[in-house]
């Protein structure tokens, strides 16, 4: 699995805003998908063979389809000039009450609900481009109102998350459920706390998956498809 860094993100929102004229005539909504997941369901491997597989289907001259995920947050830090050390602090399972009052005291970092804040500028912003791929960070509940939007829930029996998290990320058993576990509680509690949400909530999503029945390979076709037969 791959992490585009930030400087893969300045490319693609550069391209974005070239005229018509230097990329070609486009026509059609721009979609964008957002990606919702438990932890070892094979998110970001499902992510970038969707990805792959709209460019794939796509006209000739359509603008890239890229995957915001890990770098996502770098590219909150670029837009809002924030030190990338600050990277440390923003994952989903991470941010608590304690965090902000330690911030607020020393001021070492942002609140976390002004990375919140600049979190759902940054993703809204790349939605409305289009033709991007976001996973996590509440982007579903983020874009819900933005009408070019496809929302997935990605899911998978625990066993199987911990096996795949376990040959993904070169972990014991122990410590691949442990991540699972911490991962899963972790988002739910960033969705609960930030936008009063359900992450389990089925009506939240265009499309729930189940990826230890579907497999890596079939979802991200069966969501191109979904994506590309959109009126």
């Amino acid at each position: 699995m791959t992490n585009i860094g930030v400087e893969h993100c300045a490319s693609f929102v550069s391209s974005q805003f070239q005229s018509a004229g230097e990329a070609g005539a486009e026509t059609g909504v721009r979609r964008a998908v957002t990606i919702s997941r438990q932890a070892g369901c094979g998110a970001l491997e499902v992510a970038e063979k969707l990805a792959r597989y709209l460019q794939e289907n796509s006209p000739q001259n359509a603008r890239p389809w890229t995957v915001f995920d890990r770098n996502l947050m770098e590219k909150v830090l670029e837009d809002h000039d924030l030190p990338p050390r600050l990277a440390q602090f923003l994952p989903e399972d991470r941010v608590s009450h304690l965090e902000d009052i330690l911030a607020d005291l020393f001021q070492a970092y942002p609140p976390s609900q002004t990375v919140i804040r600049q979190t759902t500028e940054t993703i809204l912003k790349l939605a409305s481009l289009g033709n991007v791929i976001l996973i996590g960070r509440g982007g579903n509940i983020i874009a819900s109102r933005l009408p070019n939007m496809f929302h997935v829930r990605l899911v998978a029996p625990l066993e199987e998350r911990i096996e795949y998290s376990r040959k993904s990320y070169n972990m014991t058993k122990a410590e691949a459920r442990k991540f699972c576990r911490r991962n899963d509680s972790g988002r739910q509690r960033y969705l609960k706390k930030y936008f009063h949400a359900d992450i389990n909530d089925p009506l939240l999503y265009h499309l729930v998956i189940n990826t230890g029945l579907v497999g890596c390979n079939d979802s991200a076709k069966l969501i191109g498809d979904a994506v590309l037969n959109l009126n």
